[in-house]
């Protein structure tokens, strides 16, 4: 069941917002534990005993390293300072091995699912060249939907009790729909549970404003995804499902409408199970900002995909940096190099562990592996080449906040994401190499037979300018749902009836149109 299907807005988020106003405030939360588990029911068409492990699993080991703190905690004043140190010692020890248990249990269980073909076929391959006589068996496994997304919040999850920046949830139930809560599942966003369990759980009374902006936040995602993503993909799909019959302006198009897709398809889906959540007094997380409006490659990485790089920041980057291997890195660099590359060798290390787990995070292909080391790659150019930026602005006198450099930065980073998300959508590293190979040559194909007609082409055009002018007046800080909101009723309304006519007149959906799948919820 698709997030902008008629199934999932009229009859299941309908009837499960009925339910939930309609049972006692404080059971509110069970409406919303048993929707969530039969709409993973209704999606993947699998049970869902692989996350109902994982939910065990987390519980049991946070419950695990509490009982361990509360036991040194309570001997701890009776103590000697030597003893104190030693208990104090044997106890971190003994969280950190129920830690490293807990997370080597979910993290295999997301390993041996997604990425057990590509590990066993590339072990095959290689013992193949060796002649060593066995290889791995082929298996027929079945990937649970959204385990790469709530295996991350489980993850975070027990590392923050570990940390002590959250308790221990003793109640499986709360903790149960922190993982599986509808809204979540399929493409994120990766919430932390200090920010979501405890919203989830209570129960919310009705409010009009907040069910309001909830209601925007859906017909505003179907229109990115509906009208725009959904019409997209055909086009890219005529060409990167027959590369060798273009080359030219019509790779480039293909590209560039791609980049479109992808983000309409993902901040669309975003949008409207933001504005789901909404509609039960839920506000989740931010998972895009205007990516395309970045200057810079991190930039760019700041404001797409937000939970998920948040989520590499703090709980891979910032471990690997404090190491005691990457501190040693930076004190060696130091004293041996120059100041400049002591800061700079221990991030690059630390950003690695980061992109590469990127990279397989988005699929297990050596594509994926490529993808995440190019970002890698562009992200180590620009530290390692700081003091040189620096000297080239000092002597050419370029004001770094003119408009003009502003908008080629913007040009420039654009230009970079692109080669990566042809990267990332060609069938394979040998697709990419000859599709990237082709753009600079003379353009080849039929304009006239990407899969769209005139009016497609024209209805993607105006979908693309109109999502171009909302950007802008979001980056200007307008506040376009508030100032909807102090609007008259008629001109409310109007505006309303106007997004849903829209949706309804120009979806690509119906005669001639397939149902495209969320593209990260592939993921």
């Amino acid at each position: 069941m698709s997030y902008t299907s008629w199934g999932y807005l009229l009859l299941f988020l309908g009837i499960l917002v009925c339910l939930y106003y309609l049972v006692p405030l404080e059971k509110r939360w069970m409406v919303l534990l048993a929707g969530s588990y039969l709409f993973y029911l209704l999606a993947s068409g699998r049970l869902p005993v692989f996350l109902i492990m994982t939910t065990l699993a987390v519980y049991f080991g946070a419950l695990a390293m509490e009982r361990e703190q509360k036991r040194f905690d309570a001997v701890r004043k009776s103590l000697e300072k030597e003893e104190r140190r030693t208990r104090k010692a044997l106890m971190v020890r003994r969280k950190r091995c129920i830690l490293l248990v807990t997370i080597l249990m979910n993290v295999g269980f997301l390993i041996f699912l997604k990425y057990y073909h590509f590990f066993g076929k590339n072990i095959n391959a290689v013992m193949g060249r060796l002649n060593a006589g066995w290889q791995l068996p082929a298996l027929n496994l079945l990937v649970p939907l959204g385990i790469s997304f709530y295996t991350l919040s489980a993850v975070g999850y027990v590392i923050d009790v570990y940390r002590g920046q959250c308790k221990a949830e003793h109640h499986l139930g709360r903790l149960a729909l922190f993982l599986s809560l509808f809204t979540n599942i399929v493409e994120g966003p990766i919430s932390r549970y200090d920010q979501l369990a405890g919203q989830a759980f209570e129960g919310h009374r009705a409010d009009y404003r907040q069910f309001t902006f909830g209601m925007q936040l859906i017909l505003w995602g179907l229109f990115q995804k509906v009208v725009i993503a959904d019409r997209a993909a055909i086009l890219v799909s005529t060409v990167f499902d027959d590369p060798a019959s273009y080359s030219g302006w019509i790779v480039v198009l293909a590209m560039l409408v791609y980049t479109l897709q992808i983000y309409t398809d993902f901040a669309g889906c975003m949008n409207v199970v933001r504005g789901s959540a909404g509609l039960f007094g839920i506000e989740l997380a931010a998972n895009f900002e205007r990516p395309f409006f970045s200057r810079s490659i991190g930039e760019f990485w700041r404001r797409w995909h937000m939970t998920l790089g948040a989520w590499f920041r703090d709980y891979i980057f910032y471990p690997v940096t404090l190491s005691k291997i990457n501190l040693r890195l930076g004190r060696m660099a130091k004293k041996y190099l120059n100041d400049h590359l002591g800061q700079v060798l221990p991030t690059a290390f630390a950003l690695f562990f980061v992109w590469m787990a990127n990279g397989l995070w988005h699929g297990a292909a050596w594509k994926y592996v490529v993808y995440g080391m190019y970002y890698y790659v562009l992200t180590l150019l620009g530290l390692f080449f700081r003091p040189v930026i620096g000297r080239f602005y000092a002597r050419t006198g370029i004001c770094r906040d003119g408009h003009l450099w502003q908008l080629f930065l913007i040009a420039r980073t654009f230009i970079l994401v692109n080669i990566g998300m042809l990267l990332f959508r060609a069938n394979d590293l040998s697709a990419f190499g000859s599709m990237f190979v082709s753009i600079f040559k003379e353009t080849g194909g039929n304009w006239l037979a990407l899969g769209l007609d005139i009016y497609d082409m024209a209805v993607l055009a105006a979908g693309t300018v109109i999502l171009l002018i909302v950007g802008l007046m979001q980056e200007k800080k307008w506040h376009i749902r508030q100032k909807i909101a102090v609007q008259s009723i008629p001109v409310r309304w109007g505006i309303y009836i106007a997004a849903i006519c829209m949706v309804v007149i120009f979806g690509a959906y119906g005669n001639g149109y397939e149902a495209i799948d969320p593209v990260y919820a592939n993921f």
